[in-house]
């Protein structure tokens, strides 16, 4: 995968650039009469890198005055064409817009960074190249992205105090939080990124290290990866970013297989400057798929509201909202809050009583479900992976229930886990799981999350806390809940050796629970 490479025609991405393409048409059709002006272009990046770019100006812009300006770059693996039906929303509203393809990818130059500094970089440059050739206001800058697009704008935005307002959707802020999270490697995640940029791009000879030795689990090398890591997450320059005010707005969806809704949730109460967030039901980029097509979009319309608001001064009334905006996986319509601990008003602890042992490296039948799909089927059909408690084989996965609950239980933020270990190893590996068990003793998945430990002493007991990935769903009375812990889970990397065993123990001096966080009533 050479430097070399202008075009790509696999049968997958040349089908995904045809899609958005179609879509743009569709969008920029109706209108074509007072159209917004848009020119394709080459801007040198940093270290003189071309970057594939695309500018659209209001109808009628003729220099006469500035317009704010909005940059979008590209998300992982996306073509240039990904952005145009909105960005000829956007323009219709009296925005410049310029979106690029970002270097490594496509036919932008250069090799994938993963928003490492020469992303950063970049898009200064392109702001700069903005300035100079177009009707772009210097005092109203933008910049929003889904995925990889929203990391690199939230870092952009730390890095350049031009940059007034920023809208990251399905991003990070912590990337080692992310893929890495419980010091598990989520290796379903890692390959789909892995696979995509294989497809379109050229990965830097520094990424292609992080992906083997994210497969390969060398612990020798994880304070590398974990210093890669921080080196591309807003999270690290969170000073940088509250001192220079841009107003953020951050979005995610509850099952986001790539980046976990916790990382933006406390990475949201850190911002000192104007914030919003909204999570949604949904995997990796799935809330805002359709908005690319130019179809109805509330993520998109509210990404709208803000620039609006924050880039043109308008009194649209986002600022007066509560600016915490959740939406449950099993209700409709949204739920505001002044602040994110807010979102649980009440915690309801579950009891892991007693003493459990279980063998590690066989599959409980308890899993998180499969990248992207499990989560949309979640999001479209309400469809989380289930699997029935009295089925699930006790060698394998200890399981703890509640009571049967006599009013619903509206589960909302954090739950989380408390227990002591016994491994019979140093290295090892649990899947924690909460579901919501029916009268039939049929699960449904309420939240989970993995977690892996190193340098153990074998037969020596340690306390272990887990943060479950957030969620919002509610649990029908008559209904419980119920905690499974098991070894082997599909989408993570396991480090259990062969014939382990763990013991789970509720010590009367430090007992045992699942910390779920409830709305009020």
């Amino acid at each position: 995968m050479g430097h070399g490479r202008s075009t790509l025609r696999t049968p997958a991405a040349a089908a995904l650039s045809a899609a958005l393409v179609a879509g743009t048409v569709a969008g920029l059709a109706p209108a074509a009469q007072a159209a917004p002006s848009i020119r394709f272009v080459d801007i040198t990046g940093d270290g003189g890198t071309v970057l594939k770019a695309n500018v659209l100006t209001p109808a009628g812009a003729d220099g006469s005055h500035d317009y704010p300006l909005i940059v979008l770059p590209t998300s992982w693996a996306l073509p240039q064409a990904e952005y145009l039906a909105q960005a000829r929303k956007l323009a219709d509203r009296g925005y410049v817009v310029l979106t690029y393809n970002v270097r490594g990818f496509w036919q932008s130059g250069g090799r994938i960074e993963v928003a490492g500094p020469p992303d950063t970089a970049d898009a200064s440059k392109v702001i700069d190249w903005a300035l100079e050739h177009t009707p772009a206001d210097p005092r109203h800058i933008g910049m929003a992205g889904v995925s990889y697009g929203a990391g690199i704008s939230l870092l952009a935005a730390a890095h350049d105090k031009r940059i007034k307002a920023v809208a990251a959707l399905s991003g990070w802020a912590d990337l080692i939080d992310s893929i890495y999270s419980g010091r598990t490697q989520h290796l379903q995640a890692a390959a789909v990124l892995d696979g995509a940029a294989t497809l379109t791009g050229r990965e830097s000879d520094e990424l292609r290290a992080i992906f083997d030795n994210l497969y390969s689990s060398n612990l020798s090398k994880e304070q590398e990866m974990i210093d890669w890591g921080k080196k591309r997450s807003v999270a690290t320059y969170l000073d940088q970013l509250n001192s220079n005010g841009a107003a953020v707005m951050l979005a995610n969806a509850w099952g986001d297989t790539v980046f976990p809704a916790n990382q933006y949730a406390g990475f949201y109460e850190k911002l000192t400057g104007p914030k919003r967030l909204q999570l949604r039901p949904g995997d990796h980029a799935t809330a805002e798929l359709t908005g690319l097509f130019g179809l109805p979009n509330d993520v998109w319309t509210d990404t709208e509201r803000w620039f609006d608001h924050y880039l043109k001064g308008a009194d649209n009334g986002v600022d007066k909202e509560q600016p915490v905006r959740l939406k449950s996986r099993s209700a409709e319509g949204y739920e505001g809050y002044p602040d994110w601990k807010s979102v649980a008003a009440t915690r309801r602890k579950v009891a892991l009583a007693g003493s459990t042992t279980i063998h590690a490296n066989v599959d409980s039948g308890a899993d998180g479900g499969i990248v992207f799909l499990s989560s949309i089927l979640d999001q479209v059909a309400q469809l989380p992976p289930i699997a029935s408690m009295p089925l699930l084989p006790r060698r394998w996965a200890a399981v703890w229930q509640s009571e049967r609950y006599g009013t619903a239980q509206h589960v909302r933020g954090t739950a989380s886990l408390h227990t002591t270990l016994t491994p019979t190893d140093e290295s090892g590996t649990l899947v924690a799981y909460l579901y919501d068990v029916g009268p039939l003793g049929i699960g449904r998945l309420v939240t989970h999350a993995p977690y892996s430990w190193h340098g153990r002493t074998p037969g020596e007991p340690f306390g272990v806390d887990l943060d479950l990935f957030s969620t919002a769903y509610d649990v029908p009375a008559g209904h419980r809940l119920a905690l499974v812990v098991d070894t082997v889970d599909p989408l993570y990397a396991e480090h259990n050796p062969s014939g382990a065993q763990l013991t789970f123990s509720s010590p009367s001096d430090d007992p045992s629970y699942v910390s779920v966080p409830l709305r009020e009533q």
